[in-house]
């Protein structure tokens, strides 16, 4: 009996050994595919926070969703982390924007994808750790909605916004919104380009030259909140419209699939990530969004997702919004 006891007590421990060995070889991995280098002591916590994340992405994929998650550039990140470096942590009540946008009688199409009708959208972009979602948010649809007017797609400066705009509400890398951000551009007379004012992460002193303004915004276009419908008559025949939506933790591993949660918020006062809706389809009958993220082209799927259309996931009917150039 005892001599039992210690010959499981031995496996248990090659057992436990062996899975340790194989956390490890995964991390180590991991690092080098993503530039990772930590002391001794942060490498432990690191590989810990991984293997919690590494179960759960494998636990969710074993279930039925409707979408998958895989490791990224957050593996390392306890949601809590995440959260305070990439999502707002000002709290951005977008209840106050009044809708003034007038739908129109249709026909709305099936399905539209902004990237395949023409040189609309520009390539996704990283914002780095700086709560600047919004300020992308924003210049991702002030790039499309000028090219479908111009004829030119031309990167526009998020760095400017997160500079400048704090008399808008905004806060820099703590947080904004699209359409406070489109009353900034509107009032302040023109948005410079991303070459003319390059992107830091940083919040730092506004340096805007109106001479050198390159993109304008004539009025501020809001969507209704709550008016998903309102939403699909924009995309599907105006243009790619932003939005903000509130982000759980399975969210920051996310790969592919119809993104759902049933632990998001849904209401105007908790979004805290702002994004573009670039077009609409549908698969396997659940309607969902084309979204354009700003977490660079390795998270998601080349930097996009798609989130189920219809429902008001995760609020991201609050507070639609997009310029008119």
């Amino acid at each position: 009996m005892v001599n039992t006891l210690l010959l499981l007590a031995s496996l248990s421990a090659v057992s436990s050994f062996h899975l340790l060995e194989q956390d490890e070889f995964h991390f180590k991995s991991w690092m080098a595919q993503h530039n990772k280098e930590y002391n001794m002591k942060e490498y432990h916590k690191r590989l810990q926070i991984f293997t919690e994340n590494r179960r759960r992405i494998d636990k969710h994929n074993e279930g039925n969703h409707s979408f998958t998650m895989a490791l990224n550039q957050f593996s390392d990140m306890t949601f809590g982390e995440f959260k305070s470096a990439f999502l707002w942590s000002e709290p951005q009540n977008c209840s106050a924007t009044k809708g003034n946008y007038l739908k129109s009688n249709g026909p709305h199409p099936d399905y539209i994808d902004w990237r395949k009708k023409g040189n609309y959208v520009t390539p996704v972009k990283n914002q780095g750790g700086c709560g600047s979602c919004w300020a992308f948010s924003t210049t991702g649809c002030l790039e499309s909605v000028t090219a479908i007017n111009t004829g030119k797609l031309i990167p526009l400066s998020e760095q400017q916004l997160v500079d400048c705009a704090q008399d808008f509400n905004n806060h820099g890398c703590n947080g904004g919104l699209p359409s406070q951000a489109f009353e900034y551009i509107m009032f302040n007379k023109g948005l410079m380009t991303e070459e003319d004012y390059p992107y830091t992460a940083f919040t730092g002193a506004c340096y805007y030259k109106p001479e050198m303004a390159a993109a304008f915004v004539k009025d501020v276009v809001n969507i209704t909140a709550y008016d998903e419908m309102g939403m699909v008559d924009a995309v599907g025949t105006r243009n790619p419209v932003s939005f903000a939506f509130d982000v759980t933790s399975d969210f920051m591993l996310y790969s592919q699939g119809v993104y759902t949660s049933t632990e998001c918020e849904s209401t105007t006062d908790k979004v805290n990530h702002a994004v573009l809706a670039v077009g609409y389809g549908s698969e396997n009958g659940t309607p969902y969004w084309i979204v354009k993220n700003s977490w660079g082209s390795s998270w998601g799927i080349n930097g996009y997702f798609l989130i189920e259309r219809g429902k008001n996931m995760c609020g991201l009917a609050a507070c639609p919004s997009f310029p008119q150039v």
